[in-house]
């Protein structure tokens, strides 16, 4: 299984520049957070492409409409977090947190 360290800090400032487009979520996010995001769902699309499946296949899957299975491979920051984890487990990959100060294993 591939694991993949997210290292998630939601940031205190609400004048983020650097957020990204897409649905309005309650606290700004920093650019370590939204990096993670992103690798999440490259890895997903990675491992959906790889499995020979298309989005539409993946949606009805996770039982979600395809417009989400899209946002959540394009590290959309605003996509339900138990649908990025579900996507994510339909193929075999697994998420590993830890604290953004700690080494990595």
């Amino acid at each position: 299984m591939t694991h993949i360290a997210a290292a998630l800090r939601a940031s205190a400032c609400r004048d983020n520049p650097s957020m990204a487009q897409g649905k309005r979520i309650s606290a700004e996010i920093d650019g370590t957070a939204l990096q993670s995001i992103k690798d999440m769902g490259a890895a997903a699309k990675a491992a959906r492409t790889k499995a020979g499946e298309g989005q539409a296949s993946a949606a009805a899957r996770l039982g979600v409409h395809v417009q989400t299975i899209a946002r959540i491979e394009s590290g959309e920051p605003g996509v339900a977090i138990g649908h990025v984890i579900g996507m994510l487990a339909l193929y075999g990959i697994s998420v590993e947190l830890r604290q953004a100060d700690a080494p990595a294993p």
